[in-house]
């Protein structure tokens, strides 16, 4: 027998059940994210978004730039007559060239440097760039470089693979890098979007600060950026005790070998590595919520085996020689958590090798989210390798993930942990202690991408994890920003 329907004119809920009316409750329509079932973060290194997007049609790019952000000051605030030479690297030599005092292509004329050359490193650590950005004025790059005018240089990106990817799916133009500094502490904001910390962290790995919150300058520092590179007494770690700098993870593959006659899956006792962490990263939260998730590093299991070992018998951690896989055991944030210490069941699930996923991706079987890290041979780092090699390395991923079964339901997110100490005109938005830092590439690929779309929308690194979060319904870590967006202005999806 079916109930009568019986209108309600007002009152509270409960008060119509117990009267016997009948509530009409809509079903909220399913978040349309319900529809990507894979999601795939490729995650290169050390580019900002000038540095290889300034030139892309219709994005917020070099010639938007002002006056006031290209002109960069030395040390005394008045504008230098050029550019710093490029000074000397491990393995590059001074280039004199006299440059204006603004941006300048590195592919062109004098420096004529293609992004198939490897240049010399850059600084990018926590205080110099803090001080560089000079509170979104972008101003101060040069004079806090080690790497002298190099910062201000950028390419013809047109010439790569992944600007064409670009001009197809979507490109992020407002997409700024979680944290200040560098690799080591953006790799963490992505999975947990927070800092490491070691309160007993000792005295001498930590930065000596002057009354602005700036880094003191050593008495041998030059007085001008024409003069030479700044000199610092700085640090792994801040004064209390967070690690804003690279620091060795406590499991093997590190940068510390293990002890002689200890265990040697982990870090040795003879040199200073990070504690191991507790802190909730995303991996705590998918798992939570039973999705399948992994991280993919080019040449693990090498490493692994090879982390093993005493040096100098290593060939893979830190072998910068040609073709080396050359593993940065910094560059695997998940080996700094407790949860994946060697004897833990959750590191042979979610750890994996990139091998692993080149067979995920043929054989159609990647897990719901799925990272993927690129070796150092092939991850755009200066200082070790050129633009154009990662370029096409993933540009490859990127061919095969869109040929895989998966692709129908598949988004593809490619960026860059940080700015490699590059300068970028866009000033980051306000934030935190931590960040966000300055603007790095990020492109989304996916069936359900706008196409051929320039998206100017505010993202950081912690975009992702808000992503995820709001597909999965995962736990919200407290790291990520709310005034950043979750990346779906990049996705339209059919009705």
């Amino acid at each position: 027998m079916n109930t009568p329907f019986i209108p309600c004119a007002n009152g509270l809920i409960a008060a119509l059940i117990l009267s016997g009316c009948a509530v009409s409750a809509q079903t909220p329509p399913p978040d349309p994210l319900q529809a990507i079932q894979t999601v795939v973060v490729i995650y290169a290194e050390n580019r900002s978004f000038d540095n290889l997007y300034g030139l892309f049609p219709g994005a917020d790019g070099i010639a938007q730039a002002t006056a006031e952000q290209t002109t960069q000051l030395d040390h005394d605030g008045k504008p230098l007559a050029q550019l710093p030479p490029i000074w000397a690297g491990k393995t590059t030599p001074l280039i004199a060239a006299k440059l204006p005092n603004r941006p300048f292509a590195i592919d062109q004329a004098p420096i004529n440097l293609p992004l198939s050359v490897e240049t010399r490193d850059l600084t990018h650590r926590y205080y110099q760039q803090t001080e560089q950005i000079n509170g979104g004025l972008n101003n101060r790059f040069a004079a806090l470089s080690d790497a002298g005018g190099l910062t201000m240089g950028h390419y013809d990106g047109s010439k790569l693979a992944l600007w064409r990817w670009a001009q197809d799916y979507v490109l992020a133009d407002h997409f700024f890098m979680g944290a200040f500094g560098g690799s080591y502490l953006n790799h963490q904001w992505l999975v947990c979007a927070c800092t490491p910390r070691d309160e007993n962290a000792p005295p001498t790995l930590r930065a000596q600060l002057d009354g602005q919150g700036h880094l003191k300058r050593k008495p041998d520092s030059p007085a001008s950026a024409l003069q030479g590179p700044p000199t610092f007494f700085d640090g792994a770690f801040s004064p209390d005790g967070y690690s804003v700098n690279t620091a060795q993870p406590p499991y093997q593959p590190s940068g510390i070998s293990p002890d002689p006659n200890g265990d040697p899956r982990l870090a040795g006792t003879h040199a200073y590595h990070l504690p191991p962490q507790t802190q909730k990263t995303v991996g705590d939260t998918l798992s939570e919520k039973k999705v399948s998730w992994a991280w993919y590093a080019g040449g693990w299991h090498q490493a692994v085996a090879d982390g093993r070992l005493q040096k100098p018998q290593r060939q893979v951690i830190y072998a910068e020689s040609p073709g080396s896989v050359n593993f940065q055991a910094h560059h695997q944030p998940f080996n700094y958590y407790a949860r994946f210490a060697p004897d833990s069941p959750d590191r042979a699930e979610h750890l994996k090798d990139g091998s692993d996923f080149l067979q995920a991706i043929a054989d159609g079987t990647l897990p719901q989210v799925a990272f993927y890290k690129p070796p150092g041979q092939f991850n755009e780092h200066p200082g070790y390798t050129d633009v154009l090699s990662g370029d096409a390395h993933i540009a490859d991923l990127l061919t095969r993930l869109r040929a895989s079964k998966q692709w129908p339901n598949m988004a593809i997110i490619v960026t860059y942990d940080e700015n490699g100490g590059f300068w970028d005109h866009v000033a980051p938005p306000k934030g935190d202690r931590w960040g966000p830092g300055s603007r790095i590439p990020a492109l989304i690929i996916s069936p359900f991408a706008k196409r051929g779309t320039v998206d100017h929308s505010l993202y950081d690194t912690t975009s992702i994890i808000k992503f995820l979060t709001r597909r999965h319904g995962l736990t919200a870590l407290p790291g990520v920003r709310a005034d950043v967006g979750d990346l779906s202005n990049a996705f339209s999806f059919p009705p």
